[in-house]
């Protein structure tokens, strides 16, 4: 009998298909890999916006994790938002528990209009449960921002040289690898920073801007994506690699669709979709 590569994503839901959970899925599906959930919140968004929240109780992320891990296990794990300090403690005593090597943590703070999405304890938690369990975050500048405990307006001044070294002294001080994406940055050529923690090295990943709105739930689309290439046992490096070709396509695929009134999704399923 033949086995997936299972990836296991531990998210909120977006019913508008973008981000979050069914983002996630997409992406680890389209990747080749077999995809699980659990959610820890539940929003009511579409391309406009969030209209409300509904937090899942801790009991249920709790036992939704255990059914999945007693059973059917993983190969790789992916954290979106956890909203609370004691979601984050709940989820890091289930990495505690089930030891997983490839966790993908991508820290989801800050919006894209800049309003913060997480506690401040909840940072704390974050880095303190989580991050001894996380083999690499993905943080966007703003969230690293917040990482560093820096200036908030000090990254978007940044040069592109500057983003590795912003990287380097996140995976030194947290004992992890980074993937710093540079999309906030205005230059025409995007170049995000990959710090593998493990063998001490920067490596750049660039790519060429896309003009287009549809770029919702990109962040959730490039973490699951990396979750479900080191689940098919790539190395870090080719990992990142594999997740950035995979994202930019998607990007420039979904750039052709209309959806909604604001801003639309990637295209998770381009190379199928023709």
């Amino acid at each position: 009998m033949k086995n997936y590569k299972r990836v296991l994503t531990i998210a909120g839901s977006d019913s508008g298909g973008g981000a979050g959970i069914q983002a996630d899925i997409k992406t680890i599906s389209a990747c080749g890999c077999y995809a699980m959930s659990a959610i820890t919140a539940i929003t009511a968004q579409n391309t406009l916006g969030v209209n409300s929240v509904t937090p899942i109780p801790v009991s249920a992320i709790e036992e939704q994790i255990t059914a999945v891990l007693d059973d059917i296990e993983a190969d790789a794990i992916k954290i979106g938002m956890l909203h609370s300090q004691e979601v984050v403690e709940c989820v890091g005593k289930m990495l505690n528990k089930y030891a997983i090597k490839d966790v993908v943590l991508d820290p989801v703070m800050v919006s894209t209009s800049g309003h913060r999405l997480i506690e401040e304890s909840a940072i704390d938690s974050l880095i303190n449960n989580l991050f001894p369990h996380v083999r690499i975050i993905t943080p966007n500048i703003p969230e690293a921002e917040i990482l560093l405990s820096a200036n908030a307006n000090r990254l978007s001044t940044l040069s592109q040289a500057d983003l590795g070294i912003a990287a380097r002294e996140l995976g030194q001080r947290y004992h992890l690898s980074v993937l710093l994406k540079a999309g906030h940055l205005t230059e025409d050529k995007l170049v995000d920073i990959l710090y593998d923690h493990e063998k001490g090295e920067m490596t750049e990943l660039p790519s060429k801007r896309i003009y287009t709105k549809n770029t919702h739930g990109t962040g959730c689309t490039m973490s699951s994506a990396l979750a479900s290439y080191l689940a098919k046992g790539l190395p870090l490096k080719e990992a990142t690699q594999a997740a950035k070709t995979y994202i930019d396509e998607a990007i420039a695929a979904g750039a052709e669709y209309q959806i909604g009134r604001g801003f639309g999704p990637v295209a998770h399923f381009y190379s199928y979709w023709k």
